[in-house]
């Protein structure tokens, strides 16, 4: 992830910098007003293209699971690109207002002239400044609600439905207010590019479109409590569903009009269009599901994802996984799908160390866990509780 917006927000400095280097800073102006005037395009910058970046991840495009690491990664990709983008665009919107402390401390003179067009395209020009400024007010007001955790997921999912036309209010403006000596070098190519990506994201998104070719409808066969706070929910899909490795989740809608929830698969694969997820009562959504559920009710799952394999370890050495209370649940369906094929398994005797919580049904490890890994004999059970531990 790191990796990834570094790499991002180097392109895009490295093609401002050559575009200030070959083209040049405006003549005839005050070092101050053309400081501002740069600092005011780099920002810019930066905010688009990290918001183009974060409307396209939010695709979930399933190509860029390997070199990021699963569509977990390219989930917290697409959440700090979000608010690295809304953080640049505070600091554009700042910059912007720094004009009249500029006239207080040097005067207008020396202030760089802004690009004159006539007509109609000076008409757009002052529609895409209005509309950069009201989207970015609704930009911070959107990551200050993100930020709040105790904010309800509800009203947050409502709202959060409204970035895709905040984002192509942004890209209207950026493409409007842009430099025209953009546009010939490699900082306007980079710039098209990204919007591109991001148009795309939005226009997939407004129309519900996105990982439409991944879901697959069933229902509910079965629930159960393994624990007070638990609940584990089997389902039967209906044909399409393409199978997953153990260790993936999938998103999970119960309801249309509550949208997906992202869930482990803690069940191996065994072909016959069955998994189960096991869900900890965590959230104001999650709380509510067990007597919400109801053995028949259908259920729509968009799915697999995640690359949180056993195959892609190292098989013949000494494993130690550690799961912290609910996050066992990978490693469940990693030792059924173990025992349905012993010979995928480790070479090497592994451990699966629960460390439990002192709070909630976690108190005692998860029974489970430890029924899984005694019926496999390759793997010890290591299950801490609070300050005892058992074996």
């Amino acid at each position: 992830m790191k990796t990834a917006l570094t790499l991002i927000i180097t392109l895009i400095t490295l093609a401002w910098g050559w575009d200030v280097l070959v083209a040049g800073t405006p003549s005839g102006g005050a070092a101050l007003w053309v400081l501002r005037q740069e600092a005011l395009y780099l920002s810019g910058l930066l905010s688009i293209a990290l918001m183009s970046v974060a409307m396209f991840l939010a695709t979930r495009p399933t190509w860029l699971e390997a070199p990021l690491g699963g569509m977990d990664r390219v989930y917290r990709t697409h959440k700090w690109a979000a608010i690295l983008a809304c953080v640049f665009a505070a600091l554009h919107w700042l910059i912007e207002m720094s004009s009249d402390i500029l006239k207080a401390i040097i005067g207008r003179e020396g202030r760089v002239p802004k690009e004159n067009f006539g007509g109609f395209i000076e008409v757009l020009r002052d529609l895409a400044e209005d509309l950069g400024e009201w989207a970015i007010y609704a930009l911070l007001a959107m990551l200050a609600i993100s930020l709040w955790r105790r904010f309800p997921y509800r009203v947050w999912r409502f709202l959060h439905r409204a970035m895709p036309v905040l984002y192509l209010m942004l890209a209207f403006h950026a493409l409007l207010l842009a430099p025209t000596g953009y546009w010939t070098q490699p900082v306007g190519v980079l710039l098209a590019v990204l919007i591109a990506g991001g148009v795309y994201g939005s226009v997939l998104a407004l129309g519900g479109r996105i990982g439409r070719s991944r879901q697959v409808r069933g229902s509910v066969v079965a629930l159960d409590h393994p624990a007070a706070d638990v609940l584990a929910v089997r389902c039967r899909l209906d044909a399409g569903w393409p199978g997953h490795r153990p260790g993936q989740f999938a998103f999970v809608s119960f309801d249309d009009s509550e949208g997906q929830h992202p869930f482990t698969i803690a069940s191996a694969d065994h072909g016959d269009g069955e998994i189960s997820f096991q869900i900890k009562a965590l959230g104001d959504y999650t709380r509510q599901l067990a007597r919400r559920l109801a053995v028949g009710q259908p259920v729509r799952i968009e799915g697999p994802y995640g690359r949180f394999d056993i195959a892609r370890q190292q098989l013949d050495a000494q494993q130690i996984w550690i799961a912290g209370g609910i996050g066992v649940t990978p490693f469940l369906a990693w030792l059924e799908a173990q025992q349905a094929r012993p010979a995928d398994a480790p070479a090497c005797r592994s451990a699966l160390l629960h460390a439990g919580s002192r709070r909630g049904s976690f108190r005692r490890p998860p029974a489970s866990a430890v029924r899984a890994a005694s019926r496999y004999p390759p793997v010890r059970a290591l299950c801490q509780a609070g300050s005892a531990t058992r074996r």
